[in-house]
C-alpha cells in the first residue's frame, strides 16, 4: 500500500488537493517475488538509485517500468480523497485520524479481497503510530483480513515502489494540467490492472 498527497487541509499554503491511498494485490504469492525481482532487475539496468519514485522518474523511465510490470497478474485497488468535499471536523483537524480512516476505508470496502493477507505499508512512522493503525485496522475491518501487517522502508522493498508508481499514476491523472496526465494510468488500464478507482463522496 502507498498514497499520494498528505492529509492536510491548508489548501492555500501547499496541502495538496486530493489525498489518494491504494493497493497492489497479488493473489498468488509467486506472482508477488517475480514482479519484485524483475523491479530489482529493471533498477539495475536503467541505473536507478537507490529507488523507483514517481515524482522523480523521467517519463521514459516510467514507461519503461510500467511495460515490464504490467507482464505480471495483479490488481489495483485505490481511493480518490477531494478535500473540498470534506467537511467532517475530526477529519479536517487531526491528520493520523485522517490517514488511518481512509487506509482503513479502502481496506474495509474491498469486495472481500482481503483473507489473510499479508500487508506492506510505504512509511517508517514513529512506533507508536505504527501500533495504532495496526490496532484500529484490526478491531475496524475484522482479524480475518490481515494475517500481517508492517511498515516498510520504500527504498528497501520493490513492491512498495511499484505501489508508489502505481498510486502516483492515478494521482497524476487528477492534475489535469499536467501534460500526460492520465498517460500511465492509461497503460494499467489497458493492460487490465486497474479493478477499481473509488471516488470518496
Amino acid at each position: 500500500m502507498d498514497e499520494s498527497g498528505c492529509p492536510g487541509f491548508k489548501l492555500t499554503k501547499g496541502s495538496t488537493p486530493y489525498f489518494i491511498v491504494g493497493m497492489i494485490i497479488f493473489k498468488d504469492f509467486t506472482q508477488a517475488e517475480n514482479v519484485s525481482k524483475s523491479i530489482t532487475a529493471l533498477r539495475q539496468t536503467l541505473r536507478v538509485n537507490p529507488e523507483f519514485k514517481f515524482s522523480k522518474t523521467h517519463p521514459s523511465i516510467k514507461d519503461k517500468f510500467f511495460d515490464e510490470v504490467c507482464q505480471y497478474d495483479f490488481e489495483v485497488r485505490a481511493l480518490v480523497v477531494d478535500k473540498s468535499k470534506i467537511y467532517s471536523q475530526m477529519l479536517r483537524n487531526d491528520t493520523d485520524y485522517f490517514y488511518n480512516y481512509f487506509v482503513k476505508t479502502l481496506m474495509k470496502y474491498d469486495d472481500d479481497i482481503l483473507q489473510d493477507a499479508s500487508i506492506k505499508i510505504d512509511g517508517s512512522g514513529d512506533k507508536e503510530f505504527k501500533n495504532a493503525l495496526n490496532t484500529y485496522l484490526r478491531k475496524s475491518i475484522g482479524e480475518h483480513k490481515i494475517k500481517k501487517f508492517k511498515f516498510i522502508d520504500s527504498k528497501k522493498d520493490s513492491l512498495i515502489q511499484l505501489a508508489d508508481m502505481v498510486v502516483g499514476a492515478i494521482a497524476r491523472s487528477y492534475s489535469e494540467t499536467r501534460k500526460d496526465s492520465s498517460r500511465w494510468l492509461d497503460m494499467l488500464r489497458r493492460n487490465g490492472k486497474i479493478k477499481n478507482i473509488w471516488d470518496f463522496k
